[in-house]
């Protein structure tokens, strides 16, 4: 209820609903109950949720953008370059198990965050700063709003699946990239769709107007974890 909405009398909105229009970070993400974990589900994809009780029905706006966050294991080491996991093989599999296929799905993006070495910490080489990547940021958002002017899409993650081949043209090098993706990796539609969202939002923050292999490619790697790990 918290997470969801709920209530007898008096149906109260729950955590996705006050992120609308924002960002709801979960924390921990394996360690949630998954019946919880599953209903987000519907969530992700309707943008809404709808709450029923014997007596009242209630829907709230829930378009939040989710980033969740997970150990890879329950001892938190498994990968990792120096230290040995303590975990067996049947308890990784059966921790990574609670996300389901179709709920990874729904994330558009996998990033593998592997730990940070002295000599990173200590480097003093001048990182990229956060305002040249808002720049970057903020000129693909510029190129979003020209390109959906008038549609009521706002970004590339609203594109209608109807719609993906108008405003996500490939070359044919990409498309043999994703096409490879497809059939190697057993893809599902609704991961060909990310993959090219995903893939439009890369070559945005190129400036390039048509998908490249390269673009194609990166897409295709922000979801390796659905396999890597087969969850």
């Amino acid at each position: 209820a918290a997470l969801l909405g709920g209530g007898t009398d008096n149906i109260l909105p729950g955590e996705i609903s006050l992120a609308h229009n924002g960002v709801l970070f979960m924390d921990e993400f394996c360690e949630m109950p998954k019946r919880v974990m599953e209903a987000l589900r519907g969530p992700m994809e309707d943008r809404k949720v709808t709450i029923s009780r014997l007596k009242s029905k209630v829907e709230y706006p829930a378009d939040f953008m989710l980033i969740a966050a997970t150990n890879p294991c329950p001892c938190g080491y498994y990968g990792h370059p120096t230290r040995k996991c303590t975990c067996s093989p049947q308890t990784v599999q059966k921790y990574l198990s609670r996300i389901s296929g179709p709920l990874m799905e729904r994330f558009d993006m996998h990033l593998e965050v592997e730990p940070v070495l002295f000599e990173e910490l200590s480097d003093t080489k001048k990182p990229e700063s956060s305002e040249e990547i808002r720049k970057r940021v903020k000129n693909a958002r510029a190129i979003q709003e020209r390109r959906y002017k008038g549609t009521g899409i706002t970004c590339n993650a609203q594109i209608p699946a109807g719609h993906l081949q108008t405003y996500c043209p490939v070359t044919d090098d990409a498309r043999k990239v994703i096409q490879d993706a497809f059939d190697k990796l057993g893809l599902s539609a609704r991961s060909y769709d990310r993959i090219l969202k995903v893939a439009r939002t890369i070559a945005d923050t190129s400036g390039a107007e048509v998908i490249g292999k390269s673009h194609a490619a990166a897409a295709i790697q922000y979801g390796s974890l659905n396999w890597k790990y087969k969850v």
